[in-house]
Order: C-alpha cells, then structure tokens, then sequence
C-alpha cells in the first residue's frame, strides 16, 4: 500500500484519534477513482467503551464502511458533474457516498448525528485533496444547512422512530421542483424500510431497484430507493 501523508491542516485531529484508537486506511477503488479512507484498525476498545456488545442502541454503526454505502457510492461516481450537484449527505458515518460524489466534481455536504466519524471523514477528505463540507446534525433539530439538488443516505432508515424527522428534513432541505433522494439499504431492513417508504409515498414518487453486492465469498443484496417530489408536494 502506498505510504499515506496526513496533511499539517488534520494533523492535530489525527494525532488525538491515534492516541485513542488503532487507525488504518482502506483503500476502495469504484469507477476509476480510488480514496483512502481512515477507519479504526480495531474495535474492540470503542465496543468496550460503550458496552456497544450488549446494549444495540449503543453500537457505533459509523465504524464499518456498509455495503449500502459502498453501492450508493458507486451510484454517485455514475453521477456526471455538468453541471455539479449540491448534495447533502445524511448518517454518513465514514463518509464513503459522500466522498465518491466529490471526487466526481460535484459540492458536498457530509453530515453524521456524531462528531466523532466527522473527524474520519475530515482527514479522509485531506488526504485524498478533496474538497467538502463536514458538519454534526441533529435530525430531530437539525441546523440550516441550504438547499440541496440531492439528498443521499445508505442504511439510514434503521428505526421507526425516526420516520417524521426524516421527512421533515426532506422537506427542508431538498430543491422543490428538481430534487431528488437515493437511499441505499441493505434487503434485510426492508421490515423497517418498507413502512417508511409507505409514509414517504403520499410525497414522492418512488423507484426501486436491487443492486448485487459480490465480496470473495459473501453476495449482497441492496436496494437502491429513489424519491422524487411529486407535483405540488
């Protein structure tokens, strides 16, 4: 592996990570374009931390990179940036869609309900010279962020808890007429997934298709959700 150089501007914040944690840097090539991404070379120590083994609400989520993730960036690499979208990222953990969709031109706002994997995504961002807004949100109560041309999100429809905020940052926060919404989740959440695209139908316009996910010795399913505002929504 090509030895990786942490920039003077995310020195700090690597520095403080690895006193933590061990990090390693993953490389993930898709459509010609290739980011080393920061991830934990260990878990075991923040498991620990939050009792994360025993309690589910407490398992960090954003420490794998998810095989939604990695479809929903493929997507965004097939993305063409004439002109570029403004996108906005939601639960994005390590930051992998959001990251593609840079890579191909496009303005991107990269946001998690942590700061911590913001912290991953900003020294990701350094060390592939790519340029994107990094920023904590709160769904229930989330800051004025703009409008966006794209709303993007992989294995963000985990409960049903959080069906209302969801659609209430849709509305905020999605171009009316023009935007549009691609989530990516794996088949196996379709329990909770299925009742809010239920809800999502009386706004939008949904698109659905399944997309294989092929690993040496594991195959994936995810599917790929589009929702497009329906006229006067």
């Amino acid at each position: 592996m090509t030895e990786i150089t942490i920039p003077e501007s995310v020195k700090p914040i690597y520095e403080r990570l690895a006193k933590r944690y061990e990090l390693e840097f993953e490389p993930i090539a898709i459509r010609g374009k290739e980011i080393n991404f920061l991830r934990l070379g260990n878990l075991e120590p923040l498991l620990e931390e939050r009792d994360a083994l025993t309690e589910v609400a407490n398992f960090p989520f954003w420490v794998k990179i998810w095989e939604g993730a990695v479809v929903l960036a493929d997507f965004m690499a097939s993305v063409e940036a004439n002109p570029p979208r403004k996108i906005l990222e939601i639960g994005a953990g390590l930051g992998v869609a959001g990251l593609f969709a840079a890579a191909v031109g496009h303005q991107v706002t990269i946001t998690d309900g942590e700061e911590e994997p913001l912290d991953f995504v900003k020294i990701t961002a350094a060390v592939n010279n790519l340029e994107v807004d990094v920023l904590q949100m709160d769904w229930a109560s989330p800051q004025d962020v703009g409008i966006f041309d794209m709303i993007i999100g992989a294995e963000v429809v985990y409960s049903s808890r959080i069906y209302e905020d969801l659609l209430a940052l849709f509305r905020r926060f999605l171009r009316r007429p023009g935007g549009t919404i691609y989530l990516a989740h794996s088949s196996e959440r379709l329990r909770t997934l299925g009742p809010f695209l239920a809800k999502a139908e009386a706004e939008y316009d949904l698109a659905m298709s399944r997309r294989r996910l092929k690993s040496e010795d594991e195959s994936f399913e995810i599917l790929l959700t589009r929702l497009t505002p329906k006229d006067g929504a």
